[in-house]
């Protein structure tokens, strides 16, 4: 039973993790990239948003309560992570981002939404899609999500301190990054060409 579990985990943190699925750790690195260390506690209930919002939608498309065309949701996935980079790049070293913190909340939910459908359609290409494996398959992803904006936070200090980027630096730079990761992945998405 708990060996079960643990694989079960495994493959959620494996899934992301997986270099070749990268859209999701460039999501959460700018979901992450605007906050430092004291700002744990947001990133975290962030992140947990994220998942909720991931979790609703695998299950949901696991028991084909939810379809949504598969070119659709690979084209919308990297659109989230574009208007995540962009309003990154606006709001860069502006005071005022905890004031909408409602907004970023619901967003980063419904974001979380558009990226479980991606999953839901590797998920039913797996034979168990009983609700305890998809659940601690989203405890994998849960699990692999923190450790990823740990090593944001993480760079963003060093970064920071020893280089002396500023935090406004720090934000833009790295959100640019993610634009020219995946404008590239928009434009090859299936649902352009």
């Amino acid at each position: 039973m708990l060996e079960n579990f643990w694989f079960n985990v495994k493959i959620g943190i494996d899934h992301i993790l997986d270099i070749n699925g990268y859209d999701h750790v460039l999501f959460l690195m700018v979901l992450a990239v605007p906050y430092v260390f004291k700002d744990w506690k947001r990133v975290l209930v962030l992140v947990s948003i994220f998942t909720i919002g991931h979790s609703i939608s695998l299950i949901l498309g696991a028991y084909d309560v939810v379809t949504v065309n598969g070119k659709l949701v690979e084209f919308l996935i990297p659109i989230t992570i574009l208007i995540a980079a962009i309003y990154n790049v606006f709001t860069a070293g502006k005071k005022d981002r905890g004031n909408k913190i409602g907004l970023l909340f619901f967003t980063t939910l419904f974001f979380g939404l558009i990226h479980g459908l991606g999953f839901a359609r590797e998920f039913n290409m797996i034979s168990d899609n009983s609700l305890v494996f998809l659940l601690e398959f989203a405890l994998g992803i849960e699990i692999a999500q923190v450790i990823i904006v740990f090593v944001v936070l993480f760079l963003g200090f060093l970064c920071q301190t020893i280089f002396r980027f500023s935090r406004r630096d720090w934000v833009m730079v790295l959100s640019a990054i993610v634009i020219g990761l995946v404008i590239p992945m928009v434009i090859q998405s299936d649902l352009l060409n």
